[in-house]
């Protein structure tokens, strides 16, 4: 197809779009509401008790609602020994949703209201900080002055956990802290930002970086604070792409186009890195009876874009925009150019329940391991998208601002040859 059929399929594409049988099939459990049934009956053991023991993965849960004043705690399952997977998401690439929520299912959240300003005024709070800090999962002792209520968490920012009870008191054991983390946490001086990049540079998992943020170990001895998981989560993948997208503006600009292809977790994604100044796009298409599109007829598209010197508003798609954001410009590092980023994400029906934005992080790390097509000409682009993803072209370059830049903007043509 060339560049004048292309502009007037394009002219011609509906404003909705009808849903197209997807070709994967998800092997797994594809009802919500069975899926939670399920698990709940599960944990049925774990809301009969008023007092729990087991190995945490060094994981905690810092709450948003009534900020300044939120629920803190750690996360444990009744097991012990080497729990540390229930707490890397970096490890789930390949597991099914139902597997992820089964293990996750386990965790127990101990819940203690707090002021965020409050990380040095009590037990639990200094109980919660020295968890974070650990460097491999510790015994915890916990005891609840209710019994714990069945409500699993299922949210697209964060990672899923089971039941939450009202902490009376936790004790931890065995523990010992990862000796970066400490010594950040011990240099008072030292800006968060500062702290989020040298562990970054250490090799430490963006998981474990983000609990540090999360339990207020990072920054000026007087501004540390809790700050919620779901806000600590972007503000880490956020911080870190930024500085990487910097250097990264560096160096030359692509040689070809790289078009990478992945399904994980029936989620299709497809993305372009493309020759020319650093410029990003993430495009997200939401099949019915998906967490974003749950009772939608047909499939809902949402896009956010940045250019050359980034974006001052929060993006329209949320934490799932800085997480892709991380991976890529990750990956412009190691090839040591820059360019212009595109990604296509079809989440299909088989994507029946949320399960954070690790899903988005990891995933895309996970495509761009893979050997991508090399192509060399705005058609050979078009028939990839076409022979990859369900949704037309057409539909796609209507709501993408980079692929209609590529149809009317002769200097991005002139990068495709």
């Amino acid at each position: 197809m060339d560049r004048g059929d292309m502009i007037q399929e394009l002219a011609q594409a509906p404003n909705t779009i009808n849903v197209k049988r997807s070709t994967i099939v998800y092997k797994h459990m594809r009802d919500p509401a069975l899926m939670r049934y399920y698990y709940s009956i599960k944990t049925l053991n774990l809301a009969s008790r008023l007092d729990l023991s087991g190995s945490s993965p060094t994981d905690i849960f810092i709450g948003r609602f009534g900020y300044p004043k939120v629920f803190i705690g750690p996360l444990v399952p009744p097991e012990f020994g080497d729990t540390s997977i229930l707490g890397r998401p970096e490890l789930w690439r390949d597991m099914p949703i139902d597997k992820i929520v089964d293990m996750r299912s386990r965790l127990v959240r101990g819940i203690h209201l707090s002021n965020i300003h409050d990380i040095e005024k009590g037990r639990i709070e200094e109980q919660v900080r020295d968890l974070a800090m650990a460097e491999r999962p510790a015994v915890a002792d916990m005891s609840f002055s209710s019994r714990p209520f069945m409500k699993i968490s299922l949210n697209d920012e964060v990672q899923p956990f089971g039941p939450s009870a009202q902490l009376k008191r936790v004790e931890l054991y065995n523990i010992k802290a990862e000796r970066h983390m400490e010594s950040l946490y011990m240099d008072t001086d030292a800006k968060a930002t500062t702290a989020i990049l040298e562990l970054y540079d250490k090799g430490l998992p963006t998981s474990k970086i983000q609990q540090g943020l999360s339990a207020g170990l990072f920054g000026i001895k007087n501004r540390r604070k809790f700050v919620p998981t779901r806000w600590s989560i972007t503000a880490v993948d956020d911080t870190l792409s930024k500085t990487l997208r910097e250097e990264i503006k560096q160096n030359n600009t692509m040689d070809a186009v790289y078009a990478y292809y992945n399904v994980a977790l029936d989620n299709r994604w497809l993305i372009f890195f493309i020759p020319g100044k650093w410029q990003y796009e993430s495009i997200e298409a939401w099949y019915p009876n998906t967490i974003w599109n749950e009772n939608g007829k047909d499939i809902s598209i949402y896009s956010s874009y940045e250019g050359y010197h980034g974006r001052s508003t929060y993006a329209e798609i949320g934490g799932c925009y800085y997480a892709a954001r991380l991976a890529v410009t990750e990956k412009l590092k190691e090839l040591g150019r820059q360019g212009t980023i595109l990604i296509l994400r079809e989440v299909h029906d088989g994507y029946i329940m949320p399960v954070g934005v690790w899903n988005v992080r990891e995933h895309v790390r996970q495509t761009l391991q893979e050997r991508p097509a090399i192509l060399h000409s705005p058609g050979e682009i078009w028939n990839f998208i076409s022979q990859r993803l369900d949704i037309s072209t057409a539909n796609w370059i209507a709501n993408s601002r980079i692929l209609k830049d590529m149809l009317t903007q002769r200097k991005i043509m002139e990068y495709v040859k």
